[in-house]
């Protein structure tokens, strides 16, 4: 979700209220998610790296996302949608904790979207606690390294349980990876728009499954 701050600043605006204008998108793509139909979507709302922002910066971002805890978790009940959150949890303010987990297990129970929030997430660490798990595991006898496979690794990750995304959308024209789901997306598609994330609508977002929907999909076949 790329381009909020750069978007208000071309609108003369701080660039905390790209980030607040920002909140109204993800409610767009949550609800168009649904409409859709589509099993599971993940929001990249703070990767590991942004910590390096400034602190007023990161400050208001933690507001923000400890309202739209609150303020969403109608839209997400409403909408059948089932919420889950990776990444570290160990660097979050309490009260986002305390609201997370809420809508956590509020939400647990519902069937229809799966909304994952990725939060201090970086998929570099998450591979890497991921290689740890099993190393430890080996130590302790209950793994045989023979036995480690594909299906092994997918397990240790903090998606398990989740499909890999079919279709990475990027906003803000960056045309990056940027650490976000490396083992995941070995075969999502992409979809880069220059429009900042404020200002990507419904008719984006369809714009973009439709895309995705005449791809000719290999996975290195012919």
């Amino acid at each position: 979700m790329d381009g909020n701050g750069r978007w208000a600043q071309q609108q003369g605006l701080p660039r905390i209220e790209g980030h607040r204008r920002g909140v109204d998108t993800v409610r767009m793509v949550c609800e168009t998610s649904v409409e859709l139909g589509i099993r599971a979507v993940t929001l990249y709302c703070l990767s590991s790296e942004n910590w390096k922002r400034p602190r007023e910066e990161l400050d208001f971002l933690m507001a923000l996302l400890e309202q739209y805890l609150i303020d969403e978790r109608r839209l997400i009940m409403d909408q059948g949608m089932r919420l889950r959150v990776i990444g570290r949890r160990d660097r979050l303010p309490a009260g986002v904790l305390a609201e997370m987990d809420r809508t956590l297990a509020m939400s647990a129970g519902n069937r229809g979207t799966e909304l994952v929030l990725a939060i201090d997430y970086g998929g570099r660490g998450e591979l890497t606690a991921a290689m740890r798990g099993l190393a430890e595991q080996v130590v302790r006898g209950e793994l045989a390294p023979s036995a480690i496979d594909e299906a092994t690794v997918a397990r240790q990750l903090d998606t398990v349980g989740l499909p890999d995304p079919d279709l990475l959308i990027r906003t803000g024209g960056e045309m990056r990876v940027s650490n976000f789901l490396l083992w995941q997306i070995s075969y999502a598609e992409f979809w880069v728009t220059d429009k900042a994330w404020p200002e990507f609508t419904r008719e984006d977002y369809r714009g973009a499954i439709a895309d995705y929907a005449v791809r000719h999909r290999r996975f290195g076949g012919l």
